[in-house]
């Protein structure tokens, strides 16, 4: 561990002597030994007599003394070291040396030869026992640089030819600029203390998308405390913070560390630092020599002045040597003179005098100061006459000019537009109060300019801005990387009385309306400062920019710092080749400012018994009745603008499937949704699913392979409308338990509907932890919730998503968000499709779509599939079918199951099983076989019987035909006709039109109810009926 061996950087870039100043020399004990014993040798050789000439006597010169490692008793011994090339003999005696904590004062060094303290000379001075690197025109001596690039990247590291060799921190005169890609860069310096110290530096740090820290290892590579916040504070554009780190004795390897983190096109800002102080080294054995530009004119100085303007010093100057002013001109703490060049149209700048009392302003030109060019060459310009006289623009709304060359802000309870005098507001109304800047004669009593360099003093104390009539524009500087600042300072923003009940999160904004003219690369930032914390850049344009109007809403009351930082170029250069680029702000309006001024009036609500003028707040929730002047309530699942309370289209319905909070303040989804399909009524409850949900996507690579991932998180409704996704910045030096506070200050802690962080894994950049950052605010508004796929411009595409297996369908929540961006000039806006999925209990699986691997195709709107058993309907009895079981033992079984699949979660539960008496079967089959024997048996015996029935008549009834025929053709015969001997001859036939029950029968069974059989009976003809 040591810091450049005997090496010896620049001015106060370095160090004299490491030896000598206490660090680990660059020889070892038995080096010295060896050194000794060879002085010995030499004495002894040149105390006897030598075949050549004997080495001359050793003077001072020749030689010089150092200290030996200390022992373990805590001493050392002085030894006299020849200096390189020089042989002679005699060298002194080693002596015993001061302790090995011995150091001298500021301003003192220890002279070896005495071991005692004295005090430097004029134009060198000493830190005692410290060392100091304030000159960084190359890197001094003992650091060193070394950049890596820790990610895990798929594939030999060899085969990505946009490595990280050509990666360092470059000097920059002044400072150390650190790199601006996307490689870990460190750089290094290694001190060996004899005694506890201190380090010491300044920097500048103003962007979160490069990791900045700074920590102390061993000579084992092992961190010193693993416990101090290595991180280090992020600082406001322009400051230079400052950073000190406790020393322990022995070797400590210092180092500043920095990593970019490249996700779009915009480059970074590097981190710069200077004047690096490291104390507890030991002793210094002789004074640093001033650097060019400064001097020391007094004995036992700790540091060196800078040289003032028109002047200049070389190395160790005891005073500083004028410049001839006709012909040459240098900087603060320059080395040598510079000529003076001819004038030209980019040394001088117009300006716009005050108004007089004629109501004219002057057009003024004037040399930038300080003066650097000649107007007595040749091809030099001259100044163009000043003085010409033109009509002063009006006073800016809400002032007034009463007579003089100036305008004064109206009275409060009053207004004007500008042109004329301050009225008070007519009954009913108030004073809508804020600040509209459209008029740039003098500069506005709450804005300031100022102007800064980070490597000069140049622009110090200049105006970075000048007001020109209509607009004001960028002014000259000193130099072309000066940073121009125009501030706008406001106490508090307030709604105006009438509108206190509109409880939204919107207590004001602010708009700009600007144009850059540029022919290099320069910036406008526009930043904000709360309650003066820390300047946070809110956005920024690069190169030249058309008119346009830019606007940042103002949500919570406080005190705000508005910052615009314009800078040409970020390249410093001596000549001024950029002078002419510049911004032009045309107006800048401020609303419900605390401390501001009226151009008009709104009306205003009227207590119930007052016919003055006096407003009253209406409650929240609360719009002004237009004919009374009276506050009346909005009316359910309405919401209160916050631009307007008057009428009672100041109520705006909420979207669909959304309801108003109790104070109609904002809207929201309680869970609950209903929908009609195909006459069936579709209930969602998504209750469950209201706790925050989490998507870790990714992983995604910068264009060096920077691995990171897109963490969003999702509050998807209830809660009251409270904005429950929080997304933070770990890489602050915000403790948790401020966090847990809940301070109004925390910037860094974002809440929002959804929100998303930029993670960076712990391993991928050789982090202890995974870190988090560049927070933004995705949705902090709801827009409702439908099945259709649209809602005000936000649409879900069909092929976004895959299609459904089911169809029930997907339910869609849409939200936006009020901060515009550059790219998205209204604003982001997000759509969360909620698929029935019973496969995915809980809380499901969220996923962004296939071909937007970031969410988003447009940086502008994103899109979320999230598939849970939760987001499924509830159950009705359309989602359930019965089965009825076996009839057992007089008894049987109905149950319910559901359908399959199930596409329904929670809702009516399945009936209980249904228990009812029956039948058996096997009674009734007894049953019906007897019916049928018996039916079969009677079939068959009926049959029978009018077959055989039919047969005997059938016989009777051929025999009385036959009998009938043989009448009519034979001859007269006998009475009796074959009679057979016993026979009665005698029969008589008797005509019957009874049926008998055999003949109903059987006309019942023939269907033959008209033509029937006649029973005819026979008789003998001896029968007394004949």
């Amino acid at each position: 561990g040591r810091a450049g061996g005997r090496g010896r950087g620049r001015g106060r870039g370095r160090r004299a002597g490491a030896a000598r100043a206490g660090l680990a020399p660059p020889w070892s004990a038995a080096w010295i030994c060896c050194w000794a014993l060879a002085g010995c040798r030499a004495a002894c050789a040149g105390d006897l007599p030598s075949p050549g000439r004997p080495l001359p006597p050793c003077l001072e010169k020749d030689y010089h003394f150092e200290y030996t490692e200390c022992d373990s008793s805590g001493s050392r011994w002085r030894v006299a070291i020849p200096n390189s090339a020089v042989d002679c003999s005699g060298l002194p005696d080693p002596v015993r040396g001061k302790e090995c904590t011995f150091s001298c004062a500021s301003g003192e060094y220890l002279e070896m030869k005495n071991q005692v303290c004295s005090k430097c000379g004029e134009g060198t001075y000493s830190l005692g026992s410290g060392i100091k690197f304030d000159e960084w025109d190359e890197l001094p001596a003992g650091f060193s640089n070394v950049a890596t690039f820790m990610d895990t990247v798929v594939g030999p590291s060899d085969s990505r030819p946009d490595g990280c060799n050509n990666s360092s921190w470059v000097p920059r005169g002044n400072y150390i600029e650190s790199n601006r890609d996307d490689c870990t860069v460190s750089l290094i310096y290694a001190v060996h203390l004899k005694k506890s110290g201190y380090v010491f530096f300044e920097y500048q740090y103003v962007d979160n998308n490069i990791f900045f820290e700074f920590f102390i290892q061993n000579d084992q590579c092992q961190e010193m405390d693993t416990t101090a916040d290595k991180w280090v504070k992020l600082t406001d554009n322009g400051e230079w913070g400052s950073h000190s780190v406790m020393l322990k004795s022995g070797t400590n390897i210092l180092y500043w560390r920095t990593t970019g983190i490249l996700m779009g096109s915009k480059a970074v800002k590097p981190v710069l630092v200077k004047n690096i102080t490291i104390e507890g080294v030991a002793y210094t054995s002789e004074c640093f020599p001033c650097k060019p530009g400064t001097f020391s004119d007094k004995p036992g100085s700790f540091n060196c002045q800078v040289c003032p303007r028109n002047t200049y010093s070389e190395k160790g100057a005891k005073e500083c040597i004028k410049c001839d002013e006709h012909s040459q001109f240098s900087e603060e703490g320059s080395s040598e003179c510079t000529e003076r060049p001819p004038c030209t149209t980019k040394d001088y700048f117009q300006i716009h005098t005050p108004c007089d009392e004629e109501g004219k302003t002057q057009i003024m030109y004037k040399w930038i100061e300080p003066k650097i060019c000649r107007e007595d060459l040749t091809d030099a310009i001259r100044l163009p006459p000043s003085g010409e006289k033109k009509d002063c623009p009006p006073c800016n709304p809400g002032f007034y000019n009463n007579g003089s060359s100036s305008c004064h802000p109206c009275p409060p309870g009053t207004f004007s537009d500008g042109t004329k005098e301050c009225r008070p507001c007519p009954a009913g109304m108030e004073p809508a109060l804020g600040f509209e800047y459209k008029w740039w004669n003098v500069l506005p009593g709450n804005m300031k300019t100022s102007c800064f360099n980070v490597g000069n003093s140049k622009c110090d104390g200049m105006n970075g801005w000048e007001v020109a009539g209509d607009h004001i524009q960028s002014g000259a500087g000193g130099s072309d990387n000066d940073y121009l600042i125009l501030n706008l300072h406001i106490p508090g923003f307030k709604p105006p009385t009438s509108m206190t009940g509109a409880m939204g999160s919107e207590l004001g904004r602010i708009t700009f309306v600007f144009e850059t003219l540029c022919s290099a690369d320069c910036v406008l930032y526009f930043m904000v400062d709360i309650n003066r914390k820390s300047t946070n850049v809110v956005e920024s344009w690069g190169g030249t920019k058309e008119k346009q109007a830019y606007t940042h809403i103002i949500f919570k009351n406080a005190t705000f710092t508005f910052t615009w930082a314009f800078q040409r170029t970020n390249q410093g250069q001596d000549n001024r080749r950029f002078i002419n680029d510049m911004v032009k702000i045309y107006s800048i309006t401020a609303t419900n400012a605390v401390d501001g001024v009226a151009s008009s009036c709104r009306a205003c609500a009227l207590g119930s018994e007052q016919s003055g003028s006096s407003c009253v707040p209406c409650p929240p929730g609360h719009y002004i009745e237009k004919e009374t002047n009276q506050c009346k309530e909005c009316p359910p699942d309405t919401y209160l603008s916050i631009h307007q309370v008057y009428g009672k289209e100041a109520c705006i319905p909420c979207g669909p499937g959304s309801r108003s909070t109790q104070d109609h303040s904002v809207c929201y989804s309680d869970c609950f949704f209903h929908h009609e399909k195909e006459n069936q009524s579709l209930h969602y409850d998504f209750s469950n699913l209201s706790s925050v949900g989490s998507l870790m996507n990714g992983p995604s690579f910068t264009s060096k392979g920077t691995k990171y991932f897109h963490f969003f998180n999702i509050s998807l409704c209830g809660h009251e409308g409270k904005k429950m996704a929080l997304c933070t910045n770990n890489i602050t030096d915000f403790t948790i338990k401020e966090m847990v506070a809940g301070s109004d200050d925390y910037t860094n802690l974002v809440g929002a509907y959804i929100c998303q962080s930029t993670i960076i894994p712990s391993e991928s950049k050789g982090f202890r932890a995974a870190l988090s950052s560049q927070s933004i605010i995705l949705a902090d508004t709801f827009l409702g919730v439908t099945v259709e796929t649209t809602l005000q411009n936000i649409n879900i595409k069909e092929d976004m998503f895959p299609v459904p297996p089911s169809q029930i369908p997907d339910v869609h929540f849409f939200y936006k968000s009020s901060t515009t961006t550059t790219s998205c000039v209204n604003g982001r806006s997000t759509a969360v499709k909620m698929r029935c999925n019973p496969t995915k209990p809980g809380a499901g699986v969220i996923s962004v779509p296939s071909k937007c691997p970031a969410g988003t195709c447009d940086g502008c709107t994103f899109y979320f599939l999230w598939e849970s058993a939760e987001a499924c309907p509830l159950c009705t009895e359309h989602d359930f079918h019965e089965i009825e079981g076996a009839c057992k033992r007089g008894f049987q079984e109905t149950l319910y199951v559901w359908n399959e699949p199930k596409w329904c979660i929670k809702g009516i539960s399945l009936p209980e099983k249904k228990l009812s008496t029956c039948e058996t079967v096997d009674f009734w089959l007894k049953v019906g076989a007897g019916v049928g024997a018996f039916t079969a048996v009677l079939l068959v015996a009926l049959t029978c019987y009018f077959w055989k029935k039919n047969k005997k008549l059938e016989y009777k009834y051929s025999k009385l035909v036959m009998t009938t025929n043989s009448k009519e053709c034979e001859l007269p015969a006998a009475d009796s006709c074959a009679i057979m001997e016993g026979e009665d001859n005698e029969e008589e036939v008797v005509y019957s039109n009874k049926q008998s029950l055999l003949g109903k029968l059987k006309s019942l069974a023939t269907k033959e109810k008209e033509d029937h059989f006649e029973s005819v009976q026979l008789k003998s003809s001896r029968s007394p009926n004949i």
